[in-house]
């Protein structure tokens, strides 16, 4: 997606032709370049042959790190859903200002969708969703996210578990689908301003809830404090 040189390119630039990396460096070349092949040609139309290559390997090596296609895909599938995963929750973190905090997730959302690997295809758009072993990660990323906004929102609103995990998964939804349609769009919109947009809709509906503790006459007194 992006038109700089990648980090699989620099790598190779520098290191001599025939020099051994360290296990784990060799994985994460190896990773990178699977995820490159992977985001451009779709799970189905890749091929091992295509990875090595793309990395500079012969098969055999690649086959010591991963014994075939589809665990190298679960293995990037495992790193980039945790990165979403981390994110939601240092922006949940970062803040305790529910305002800012709804903003700073919606944000995550858009970082992550932009990032110029293009790992959320990986998760989000996989032609390979109807595999038991990736429909369970999606699913788990998805949930993993709606769970740390749940917390927040079973905090600070006295609502119950399953309330909060209801209105925690369209939140979550809402940043997802919406960050995709914006990418998807060619950014015409601007990030901050789309994250502002979306901010807004989102906090209009989450602020009417009041905060544990508050009555809704109150709390329609001090929506700005919250």
């Amino acid at each position: 997606m992006g038109g700089g040189v990648t980090a699989i390119e620099q790598t190779e630039a520098v290191r001599p032709k025939g020099t051994r990396l360290p296990r784990r460096a060799r994985r994460n070349q190896l990773l990178g370049a699977a995820q490159e092949v992977f985001v451009a040609q779709g799970y189905h139309a890749a091929a091992m042959d295509d990875i090595a290559e793309r990395a500079g390997v012969s098969k055999p090596v690649l086959y010591q790190h991963f014994p075939g296609k589809l665990d190298l895909y679960l293995a990037l599938l495992d790193q980039h859903c945790e990165s979403l995963i981390q994110a939601v929750r240092n922006a949940l973190a970062s803040t305790t200002d529910n305002k800012q905090r709804v903003r700073a997730t919606m944000d995550a959302y858009f970082a992550y969708v932009e990032d110029d690997g293009g790992a959320f295809r990986l998760v989000f758009e996989s032609d390979l969703t109807n595999e038991p072993a990736v429909r369970e990660r999606v699913d788990k990323v998805t949930n993993d996210c709606a769970e740390a906004i749940c917390e927040v929102i079973a905090e600070d609103t006295g609502l119950s578990r399953d309330e909060s995990m209801l209105l925690a998964s369209g939140l979550g939804g809402l940043a997802q689908v919406v960050a995709r349609a914006w990418l998807h769009s060619d950014r015409t919109v601007p990030r901050d301003q789309a994250v502002q947009l979306l901010t807004s809709l989102a906090w209009r509906g989450i602020a009417g809830f009041p905060l544990h503790g508050s009555d809704a006459g109150q709390q329609q007194g001090g929506e700005q404090q919250r």
